[in-house]
């Protein structure tokens, strides 16, 4: 696989060791499928009293599956809210190892599609109909759920990337709008810094999805994972060294900050400019609105500055799918369920309208009712339409390792304290690699 409600909801969550080598869940023989399901066992199926478990942190999603409900009379779906991915985790592991309180479909981050890949936890979704839903997607929230070997989850939002930026300090410091290269950003930091007082934005050292949305926006590729026991990492690469280098300058000199994100602090200063830009994905304009409400119209969003003039290219922070486990003994409807929910018009409209969720669709990314919403808070700017295009610039082609807490953990303890320190990110960087690779092969991973 090249694969918020809250910020909660990107989080990692430790998963011991043991669970990921140890082969911990017993594929589940009654949803294996070798070859494709006819229309006769779906109708069969979807015609059938079914009563499925639905595990999901989205606020809201009900009325989708009122929608599915509707459609599919028989089918009796029990939502049930964690709260979030690291509440959510722990929970899932530990029904699935038990092998009894484990759900039919549950949402999973695309970070961790991996890791429920590596216990063989995913029910192959391609032998009911998935491989046919590819064209509907985005290629980068695809990529992250497919790969050679299957189908392993149907993407329900993403996160790709872009500037959201403050009209009223870019103006005091001359500016007109945010800058369109990272070679401009760095001399308009010190200009907003000069002129301002303001930093231009802020690099949090707590916050590893975003620094990977850095690097998969600049066409690093840190990880190879497709399956199985084999991994690539790359972390310290020459680009990676680039990116890092860059963000070092601006840290040692004080031009950008380094506060944690989302903290009292952080959010105090997004609301009184002491950042005058904020690089975020699509959640963020929310995010603002509901955070700093006090400086609604002083916002506009716009593409993120690029590595090389005129290109068009983007990462992606965040999002999540909905899987069908292995073990479920009703996979044609589990399937129908994830699929309905992330493909049905109505549904994905609600997702995006009313829960915020950036959609993936590409129907509903290319809906009127989703791209012309105005936006107050960004002075009437349609913000939809702008990260809709962004979406489709997301390069496809980027990984996540069946580890990614511990991939975490190291970077808090390596760059993320680096940048903490203003300290040499480089050699920290350097540091994070030689840490995941130890803690990769330890775990019996080969490591190209």
């Amino acid at each position: 696989m090249r694969t918020r409600k809250t910020a909660m909801a990107l989080g990692g969550v430790a998963v011991t060791a043991a669970l990921l080598l140890s082969g911990c869940t017993t594929p589940g023989e009654s949803g294996g499928q070798t070859g494709p399901v006819s229309q006769e066992d779906i109708d069969t199926a979807m015609s059938t009293p079914t009563k499925l478990t639905y595990w999901t942190w989205v606020d809201g999603i009900q009325d989708s599956v009122d929608l599915f409900e509707e459609k599919y009379p028989e089918i009796e779906v029990e939502v049930v809210n964690l709260g979030s991915a690291t509440e959510q985790y722990p929970k899932l592991r530990a029904a699935i190892k038990a092998g009894k309180g484990f759900p039919d479909v549950f949402q999973v981050g695309y970070d961790y599609v991996g890791s429920f890949l590596q216990t063989e936890s995913l029910l192959d979704l391609s032998p009911y109909g998935a491989t046919d839903l590819e064209e509907q997607f985005t290629p980068a929230a695809w990529n992250q759920v497919a790969n050679d070997d299957g189908v392993w989850a149907i993407p329900q939002d993403s996160g790709p990337l872009g500037t959201l930026y403050r009209n009223d300090i870019f103006a005091q410091a001359g500016l007109d709008a945010a800058p369109t290269t990272w070679e401009e950003f760095a001399t308009a930091a010190q200009t907003v810094k000069s002129a301002t007082g303001s930093y231009i934005t802020n690099l949090p050292g707590n916050d590893m999805p975003q620094w990977l949305g850095f690097l998969w926006q600049a066409g690093v590729a840190p990880f190879e994972y497709s399956g199985g026991t084999e991994v690539g990492i790359d972390l310290n690469s020459d680009e990676a060294k680039k990116v890092t280098e860059y963000w070092q300058n601006l840290v040692q000199d004080d031009l950008v900050s380094v506060d944690p994100d989302f903290t009292d602090e952080f959010y105090q200063g997004l609301s009184r400019g002491k950042y005058a830009s904020w690089i975020v994905a699509a959640w963020g304009p929310l995010f603002l609105q509901g955070t700093v409400a006090d400086t609604s119209g002083l916002w506009t969003a716009q593409e993120p500055p690029q590595w090389t003039e005129g290109a068009n290219v983007s990462g992606n922070w965040g999002g999540s799918t909905n899987a069908v486990t292995a073990l479920t003994e009703n996979p044609i409807a589990a399937y129908e369920l994830a699929k309905f929910v992330n493909t049905d018009s109505a549904s994905t409209i609600h997702l995006a309208n009313d829960l915020s969720l950036f959609p993936t669709s590409v129907e509903t990314l290319e809906s009127p009712e989703f791209t012309d919403a105005k936006s107050e808070f960004f002075g009437g700017q349609q913000v939809n339409g702008l990260f809709g295009e962004i979406a489709g610039t997301v390069d496809p082609d980027f990984d996540f390792l069946p580890f990614m807490d511990y991939v975490n953990t190291a970077f808090n303890e390596t760059l993320g304290s680096a940048i903490s320190e203003r300290g040499d990110m480089v050699a920290a960087l350097d540091d994070w690699q030689d840490q995941v690779v130890e803690y990769a092969e330890k775990q019996g991973f080969t490591v190209k």
